[in-house]
């Protein structure tokens, strides 16, 4: 069995959680106990044995056949070519089921048996050659809901079977013998076996049927040289829908398909959703002055899909649930299915055409797709205000992460693949995007794009580095980079910035900007080099901006001194420096009384984040914060920033606010948000992010009255109530033991009996204060192997419920302690939402000691999940301190 199958136990857990505990750690133990073989051939791939083969072996490919016909197992056979350039064992990656029947350069391998350890199969020495070699195996892997690399789902509503495969980012070798490093990259041909009634999609075109009884066989062109992790196929009786586009104005048109299971064909935009990558695809092949590299695109809508999308060349995987929606979508819904869209076409180039050398260079697809993805929707878009939805998106995000001590630098060293599920994460997705536009903004934009044309071109095809990246666009700016690229991208931690003004009879003396580490032990001594635009605001007169470049600690703005006071001053106005900005206290007063009545909506965003980080810093009463939010919101007409108002006050309600305060601020601010969300005046987006937010607050008895009496009807706050919405509703009752509950759970499984609505069911159920139940949840999670992983995803934050936490605080350490199992076996991601709804359902100092303890008591713990603890660790931290300075009979500031 694979490492991720044979780890889930054999039979159902029951008994005492400690017995629980102990079966999954006995699990990773097994899974580690390779550390006892060599370093080569011990679990995963490590950096020691990819460096050997990429001088080793080069010219590598793959001609894979596979039979999905047969359940819960696929077998295979591949033929593995390569030329051998330094003589000695050669070792292929496979951790699947079974082997058999293998051959090295035509010949039968008879040992082949004894050269598996489960993890890695060795060619001997004397079987092979210098120059052109191939090896032929025989395979079976698993197929399953999870914990395989073919994931299979049935759909709810007719019965259909469908199945793909995700490997990202050390899967491939679940699925067959393989070299599994990004920088051996290989032409593949796949031929794949599957019932007769259905259709298949791969890397390449079909270019062939073969029919034999019950089954048909899919042939498909040889690819162009792709990374193992980006191999994919997809098989079952999907419907789809094909456009003819042209990728850039002067290419030839390609085939452009979108892919959807049969029951919800009526349901997708599918015109719509071709054209939106139709037209990323011609506009990033005209920016980076290369058209596309492959010769079809197809877009999958996957059911129960992990994560947000996944770019295989040729056949990009989308989540199912947030393409086709099933109630009205909000304006920020439709720009994140754009922004995951352009994402996933730029690593078209970025991440494909080029691939980072090693996982520890992650950033290098995920940070400039995200950033090329806002650059798209700024030029594509011009009216979405771009920007501004990068800023919320991205910055908020990155900053809560890269101010903890479980930060890490940009560039992550990993010494095994099986530790790059850790480096996904915030600080590659949000932080490196925020650092690109920085880059851009130091060099210029003509020269930024100068530099990475140069770059693509040179790694056609191929691989590269940050520091290649940032040689290019160095030679593009005739400015040396080394310097830059060493804080941005090897330092961890971040800068806050403070504003220090002084003025004297309405004239500034002196404004400075005082740049600190965030994590001053984590990060060292020294400043970060920052530019930025700073902004002098005047409200009856034109606003001032100064380019201004932080080179130290302190930083003095000469060119404000002398003028006229400004009404408020804010330090990074365009968002192009990476610093959280903390406002000096002028400017806190002046915002505090009149922040709508700045019109620029990009700003007025970022003012808004850069008064939330004074109250994240503890500098800000968050009951402050909250009146000016109860004050604005009735004003305020853009959606996304009504959407961030909405969720801080949510959270200074939930998480910021004593027991003491918070009925008393709930009570406030419930009328304020159930006047918002009856207004008709306002935009749709407005009224269902605050119909959202009444739905998450309830808690007395007349607001779960109210959620019951929504249900009986179709709408809520005059807005249609659709199954989303009413499964919220639903899981709240759930959640705060509504008398009604169980009958609205019962009655609302009855009503949407569809695969998303068993989903809900699930998640809501998860939702239920009992401890009997919940640990029986707990256990299901690593016992049932036939549940669907991203059903416990989405199932993480109604069990820990914040309202629950003197319940589910049980689960702090058991949570901690299957740490190892939990990153062996669950996908990107994973760890991250674990770690953060289970400490992020904590919110006393009772709980932090638990995990402070733990760690103390841990130290051998690699230091990877020791920083993800620490992310999550910190985020509770910075809670406790916030609550306790501003507890009642507290002095408010």
């Amino acid at each position: 069995m694979s490492s991720s199958r044979s780890c889930r136990p054999s039979r159902p857990l029951t008994g005492a959680l400690a017995g629980l505990l102990a079966a999954v750690l006995a699990c990773a133990v097994v899974t580690r106990a390779g550390a006892q073989s060599p370093l080569l051939t011990g679990p995963g791939v490590s950096a020691e044995l990819a460096r050997l083969r990429e001088a080793q072996v080069t010219d590598v490919a793959y001609d894979l056949a596979l039979s999905v016909s047969a359940g819960d197992t696929a077998t295979g056979r591949v033929t593995v070519s390569f030329t051998q350039r330094t003589a000695g064992d050669v070792v292929l990656d496979f951790r699947g089921l079974s082997v058999r029947d293998g051959k090295i350069n035509g010949a039968a391998w008879a040992e082949m048996a004894a050269a598996w350890n489960r993890h890695h199969l060795v060619v001997p020495a004397a079987r092979l050659r210098l120059g052109r070699n191939s090896v032929e195996v025989g395979f079976a892997t698993p197929v399953a809901q999870a914990g395989a690399s073919i994931i299979r789902n049935r759909d709810a509503t007719d019965g259909n079977v469908y199945l793909y495969t995700l490997l990202v980012p050390s899967d491939a070798n679940l699925l067959f013998p393989c070299f599994d490093q990004p920088d051996l990259k290989a032409k593949v041909r796949l031929s794949l076996t599957t019932p007769m009634a259905w259709r298949a999609l791969a890397n390449g075109r079909e270019i062939g049927v073969d029919t034999a009884g019950a089954r048909v066989t899919h042939r498909f062109a040889e690819t162009q040289r792709l990374s193992t992790y980006l191999i994919a196929f997809a098989a079952g009786p999907w419907a789809s829908v094909t456009r003819s586009v042209a990728t850039t104005s002067k290419a030839a048109p390609v085939p452009v398909s979108l892919w959807m299971r049969q029951s919800r064909r009526t349901e997708a935009e599918s015109d719509t959703l071709i054209e939106m990558n139709a037209r990323a695809l011609r506009w990033l092949g005209d920016w980076f002055g290369i058209p596309y590299a492959f010769d079809k695109f197809d877009a999958l809508l996957a059911p129960a899909f992990p994560f947000g999308g996944m770019e295989h060349p040729g056949a990009v995987f989308y989540n199912e649930e947030s393409f086709i929606y099933r109630e009205r979508p909000t304006v920020s819904q439709l720009l994140g299915r754009q922004a995951t869209t352009f994402h996933e076409v730029a690593h078209q180039w970025f991440g494909d055409y080029m691939t980072m050398r090693w996982f520890d260079d992650l950033w290098l697809k995920e940070g400039f797709a995200t950033y090329m993805a806002a650059r798209m929707q700024a030029d594509l878009e011009p009216t979405s205000n771009a920007w501004k939805t990068f800023y919320l998106r991205n910055k908020p995000v990155a900053y809560a992460t890269d101010a903890t001590a479980g930060t890490t630098p940009i560039w992550q060293q990993l010494g095994n693949l099986d530790q790059a599920k850790s480096n996904y994460g915030p600080i590659v997705y949000n932080k490196a995007p925020g650092v690109l536009k920085q880059l851009e903004y130091l060099v210029g934009a003509a020269a930024f794009q100068r530099g990475v044309q140069d770059f693509l071109r040179t790694h056609a095809y191929d691989n590269g580095t940050w520091r290649e990246l940032l040689g290019s666009v160095g030679r593009a700016a005739s400015r040396d980079l080394t310097a830059w690229g060493q804080a941005w991208m090897l330092r961890p931690g971040m800068p806050l910035v403070e504003q220090r003004l002084t003025v004297r009879n309405g004239v500034v003396q002196r404004l400075a900007l005082v740049q600190r580490a965030a994590q001053p032990t984590l990060s060292g001594r020294g400043a970060w080099p920052l530019k930025v635009q700073l902004l002098m605001y005047y409200a009856n007169r034109p606003a001032v901006r100064l380019p201004v470049e932080m080179r130290g600690d302190t930083t003095f703005v000469t060119a404000a001194a002398g003028r006229p006071a400004p009404d408020f001053v804010f330090a990074n106005d365009g968002d192009y420096g990476y610093a959280i900005v903390l406002p000096d206290s002028m400017s806190v007063r002046w915002l505090e009384q009149h922040i709508g009545a700045v019109r620029d909506d990009f700003l007025r965003a970022m003012l808004w984040g850069s008064l939330w980080d004074l109250v994240r810093e503890a500098r800000l009463s968050p009951a402050r914060y909250a009146e000016m939010v109860m004050r604005e919101l009735p004003a305020e007409r853009d959606e996304q920033i009504t959407g961030a108002l909405v969720g801080r006050l949510s959270t200074v309600i939930g998480r910021y606010t004593d027991d003491a305060a918070r009925e008393a601020l709930l009570a406030r601010a419930e009328p304020v948000l159930l006047r918002g969300a009856a207004d008709s005046a306002r935009s749709y987006g407005q009224r269902k992010t605050q119909v959202d937010a009444v739905i998450g607050l309830a808690r007395s008895p007349a607001s779960l009255q109210r959620l019951d009496r929504w249900l009986d009807g179709d709408t809520a706050a005059g807005l249609a109530l659709r199954p989303p919405t009413r499964w919220s509703i639903v899981t709240r009752l759930v959640a705060r033991s509504a008398p009604s509950a169980s009958a609205r759970l019962a009655a609302e499984a009855r009503r949407d009996s569809t695969s998303e609505g068993q989903r809900q069911a699930f998640v809501a159920d998860a939702a239920r204060p009992d401890s009997a139940h919940k640990r029986a949840l707990f256990t299901r999670w690593f016992s049932d192997v036939a549940l669907n992983e991203e059903w416990v995803t989405s199932s993480l934050r109604s069990f820990h419920d914040a309202d629950q936490s003197t319940m589910t605080k049980a689960y702090l350490v058991p949570a901690l302690d299957t740490l190892p199992w939990i990153q062996q076996n669950r996908r990107i991601f994973f760890l991250g939402s674990w770690l953060g709804a289970t400490i992020g359902g904590q919110s006393d100092a009772a709980a932090l000691g638990q995990i402070d303890r733990w760690l103390a008591s841990h130290p051998a713990l690699a230091l990877d999940l020791q920083q993800k603890i620490r992310q999550s660790r910190d985020e509770l931290e910075r809670t406790v301190r916030i609550r306790q300075a501003f507890s009642a009979g507290t002095p408010r500031q």
